[in-house]
C-alpha cells in the first residue's frame, strides 16, 4: 500500500488529510512535528511528503532542504501544503526541492488530483538508464545531469522536466503541455509558474561555461536545443 507522510503543527488541517486521503486507500502517517517527521524518514521513506511550510520548530523548506541533501530522499515526492502563497514563498519551496505545492485552504479534488499525480510518478519505471543530448547526459539512476565530466544533482521533478525536453529536441512546449506531460495533471489543473520557476533551477544547474540548452519561446513556452 502506498504510504503518505503529512507533516503539519495545524491538528484541524491533519484530520482532514487523514480522513481524506485514508478514502483514497493511502496509508497515511500524521506528524505533527518536524522534528518528528526527520526521524520517522530515516527509518521509513515514504511514497510522498506532504509537508507544511510555516510550523513552530522547523519550518517546512529548511525539513525539505535537509532531506535533498541526503542522496536516500532525492527522489522522494514533496507537496508543499501552505498558506504562504506569494510567488517569493513557492518559488524558495521549490528552490528547497520541493516538486509542487497547495495553497491553504484548499479544494479537496484538487489536493487528491496532485496527490494521485505524485504518487503515479513516484512509483513509475521511468525507462532507460542514460539519456543524451548534446553533449547533455542524463541519469536516471542518480537523478544526475552530466557535463563535460561535471555532475549535477537534480530532484526527481528537475530530473522529469529535463528527461522530457530532451526527448522532445526542438519542439516548443507550453506550460499546460508540461503540466500533463511532466507532472500528470488533468487538463487545466496546476499553475504555470510551477513550470517557470523548476525551468529556472534547470537553467542554473546545467546552463554554465557557455552551454544554454533550455530556449524560451515567447507566448509558447519551452524548446531544448542544442
Amino acid at each position: 500500500m502506498t504510504t503518505i507522510f503529512a507533516v503539519d503543527d495545524d491538528l484541524e488541517v491533519l484530520d482532514t488529510l487523514g480522513r481524506v486521503l485514508r478514502h483514497e486507500q493511502y496509508n497515511v502517517e500524521l506528524i505533527s512535528s518536524p522534528l518528528e517527521g526527520l526521524d520517522m524518514m530515516e527509518r521509513q521513506i515514504p511514497d510522498l511528503l506532504i509537508l507544511d511550510i510555516m510550523m513552530p520548530e522547523l519550518d517546512g523548506v529548511t525539513v525539505c532542504r535537509r532531506l535533498r541533501q541526503n542522496p536516500r530522499f532525492i527522489a522522494l515526492p514533496i507537496l508543499f501544503l501552505t498558506a504562504k502563497g506569494s510567488v517569493d514563498d513557492v518559488v524558495n519551496g521549490l528552490d528547497a526541492g520541493g516538486d509542487d505545492y497547495v495553497i491553504k485552504p484548499f479544494e479537496l479534488a484538487e489536493l487528491r488530483a496532485r496527490v494521485a499525480a505524485l504518487v503515479r510518478r513516484g512509483l513509475r519505471d521511468k525507462g532507460p538508464n542514460l539519456v543524451e543530448f548534446g553533449g547533455l547526459g542524463l541519469d536516471s539512476g542518480t537523478y544526475r545531469a552530466v557535463i563535460d565530466g561535471e555532475e549535477m544533482q537534480l530532484t526527481s521533478t528537475e530530473y522529469r522536466l529535463l528527461r522530457y525536453l530532451m526527448e522532445h529536441p526542438d519542439q516548443p512546449l507550453s506550460p499546460g503541455h508540461l503540466l500533463q506531460a511532466v507532472w500528470e495533471y488533468p487538463p487545466n489543473t496546476g499553475d504555470p509558474d510551477l513550470v517557470r520557476a523548476h525551468v529556472r533551477n534547470l537553467r542554473a544547474k546545467i546552463e554554465r561555461n557557455g552551454h544554454r540548452y533550455i530556449r524560451t519561446i515567447h507566448g509558447v513556452g519551452y524548446m531544448i536545443s542544442t
